[in-house]
């Protein structure tokens, strides 16, 4: 069983920075972990993902948040990281976190949220223009 607990939404203008924060109960083993978001009316969408604890840092990244979203992972304090730089009006969602065990998703999967089982409760970002 793995708890995600989200941090470090808000609201901010256009062209403004904000840097969310995953805290995990568990680690210290590989995981897929990622951040999704989800827009008022919307569906979840894939923003972010990644393979930790594997000794590779490659991000995965939806073609609308690439060159402005950076994913990373501090394997000793367990925490996962989205800096989201240049926001946009509409970035403006709940960002959640999510995580799953490494074997069961593969990269060409890894932005889609019904891979996934463990989420965290969400933290709102709003972007005005």
């Amino acid at each position: 069983q793995v708890q995600l607990v989200e941090s470090g939404g808000g609201s901010v203008q256009a062209g403004g920075s904000l840097r969310l924060s995953c805290t995990a109960s568990a680690g210290g083993y590989p995981m897929a972990m990622g951040w999704f978001r989800q827009a008022s009316g919307k569906k979840r969408e894939g923003v972010a993902a990644i393979y930790t604890g594997i000794g590779v840092d490659t991000g995965y990244y939806a073609d609308s948040v690439k060159g402005r979203f950076t994913i990373s992972h501090d394997n000793v304090k367990n925490i996962l990281y989205l800096q989201m730089n240049n926001l946009k009006p509409e970035d403006t969602a709940i960002y959640y976190c999510a995580a799953e065990r490494p074997d069961t998703v593969v990269a060409g999967s890894i932005l889609l949220s019904d891979e996934y089982h463990y989420w965290g409760q969400g933290t709102q970002v709003t972007v005005s223009s």
